[in-house]
């Protein structure tokens, strides 16, 4: 198998035609034909139905594509990387991230790339879940990491990476900072601390409000860092995720029967070529064992 065959047969399956794909591929339709046709024959059988006025993936072409795709896109990044790697400059690694992803779940695989590539730039963008989407669609991110983006185009591609719940957070002077587990009754009468910037809040808010926890006169916070300061100060109390730091003075627990959990995804474009670090920072973000971090 050839890598300029995988190319061939990516470049048809888009299209849907052959007359197109070798345009756009930059070579004779009778040479794109004859080089899927050796891709057929190595995998023993056809991948298109010839028809008009255009072409159909069969039932193995449609199992081999994304196989076939993945196999392409890791050439390219290998090739990517070597280039990379003999030239000596890398560029810079930009990723968009939620407000309420907290950076520091980066810092261990930021360090360990830092070691395998030169001169290397990071550049981190900051928005709400619609903007991540924004950031990526035009280019600006490479990279996405959000727990939800509220954006419906059909080439995102989502890998998850972990599942979280979410918490109270309490002050350490609060009288309920000595339980770890509390109830619906007990909320009721707290003053809860809205994270407006998180995409979860109306969702978690919703869930309150059906346990009959007042949330509709919740103090709104925009900035993780005022929440904080806010919950030392015992002006309130707070639902934040797991992985969301909080200094050692506050304390943590668990709202018995409450529902609320999310997943942490990272985003790529599908079809988009890039660069030699994001490739190996989507890798090592997907492999990585995060069970401990999200608890």
């Amino acid at each position: 198998m050839e890598m300029h065959q995988v190319r061939y047969f990516l470049a048809v399956a888009q299209t849907l035609n052959f007359t197109r794909a070798a345009e756009e591929c930059n070579v004779t339709q009778p040479s794109l034909t004859r080089a899927i046709k050796q891709l057929e024959a190595e995998l023993g059988g056809d991948l298109f139905r010839r028809e008009r006025p255009a072409a159909q993936l069969t039932e193995l072409g449609q199992r081999m594509h994304p196989l076939l795709k993945q196999c392409y896109e890791a050439a390219a990044g290998a090739r990517s990387l070597a280039s990379s790697f003999k030239s000596g400059e890398i560029g810079a690694l930009r990723i968009a991230l939620t407000h309420s992803v907290d950076l520091a779940l980066l810092i261990p695989h930021l360090n360990q790339i830092k070691r395998q590539f030169n001169r290397l730039e990071f550049r981190f963008l900051r928005g709400s879940s619609r903007e991540v989407g924004e950031f990526l669609k035009k280019g600006e991110a490479e990279l996405g990491i959000a727990a939800e983006i509220d954006e419906a185009w059909e080439r995102l591609d989502v890998w998850p990476l972990f599942t979280e719940n979410f918490e109270l957070v309490i002050g350490k002077g609060h009288p309920l900072a000595e339980r770890s587990t509390i109830e619906f009754d007990d909320l009721r009468s707290e003053q809860l601390l809205s994270r407006s910037y998180c995409e979860h809040s109306t969702r978690i808010a919703a869930s309150l409000r059906e346990h009959g926890v007042d949330v509709d006169h919740s103090h709104e916070i925009s900035s993780e860092r005022d929440l904080i300061e806010l919950v030392e100060a015992d002006i309130g109390v707070a639902m934040m995720p797991h992985t969301s730091p909080v200094p050692d003075g506050l304390k943590r627990a668990t709202v018995a029967g409450l529902d609320a959990r999310r997943t942490v995804n990272l985003y790529g474009v599908a079809g988009r070529q890039r660069t030699a670090v994001a490739s190996a920072v989507m890798r090592m973000l997907r492999g990585a064992d995060w069970r401990e971090i999200a608890g």
